[in-house]
């Protein structure tokens, strides 16, 4: 006698149920959400870490640059006396020595300036003529000068002060301790910059010698 095995157990159905496969869907949605919120969070922090490296190395080749104009800035006595320095917050201007292959020394006219959160630095043609030099001076200490070239941008302030040969601390722009000195002795030996920028919390701080070339 045959026994016929087709309708064994005829209430089971090959395959998932509706449910089952919503279950399944429902879990993978899940995972698909979760990695997909993992992703953007360290994309995220690399765009982040990215943009926070691009500042620190903009702000060192700036402090950069101004370390070699600082090491170059021309003494009063070399041009009669004249000021070579003038320091506010948010702006430095300065007299630099330039030096050319096979040609005589010459000056120029820096400036560095915050405006609107970038900062800029300004450079003349270097010259021999103190008359031209004198007219570029005056040009930049009236904001009349062409503008410079942008180093960074989103710099919150600059702050900077001035440091003496009294060796009394570092003091604030127009904080001279002689008023009435002049020349060489009126000029500070060193200068300390603080550059904040948005959404950092302290400063970058530099320390600069003065004529050091």
């Amino acid at each position: 006698m045959k026994t016929d095995r087709k309708g064994a157990n005829p209430g089971k159905a090959g395959g998932f149920t509706l449910v089952e496969l919503l279950v399944a869907i429902t879990v993978l949605a899940i995972v698909a959400v979760l990695g997909w919120r993992g992703l953007d969070t360290i994309v995220r922090a690399r765009v982040g870490l990215t943009d926070d490296l691009e500042q620190t190395r903009g702000m060192q080749l700036a402090f950069a640059q101004m370390q070699s104009d600082c090491d170059r800035i021309v003494l009063p006595s070399t041009l009669n006396n004249r000021a070579t320095l003038a320091v506010d917050q948010g702006r430095i201007t300065m007299i630099r020595v330039v030096f050319a292959e096979n040609q005589p020394s010459r000056m120029q006219v820096v400036a560095y300036r915050l405006r609107d959160g970038k900062l800029t630095r300004y450079e003349s043609a270097g010259t021999r003529d103190l008359k031209e030099l004198d007219a570029v001076w005056q040009a930049v200490l009236t904001d009349t000068n062409p503008p410079g070239v942008q180093l960074e941008s989103n710099v919150a302030s600059m702050a900077v002060q001035s440091w003496y040969r009294d060796q009394q601390g570092w003091r604030q722009p127009g904080q001279s301790p002689n008023s009435n000195a002049v020349g060489d002795s009126a000029m500070p030996t060193g200068l300390q910059v603080d550059l904040q920028l948005l959404n950092r919390g302290a400063p970058m701080t530099k320390i600069f010698l003065l004529g050091t070339v």
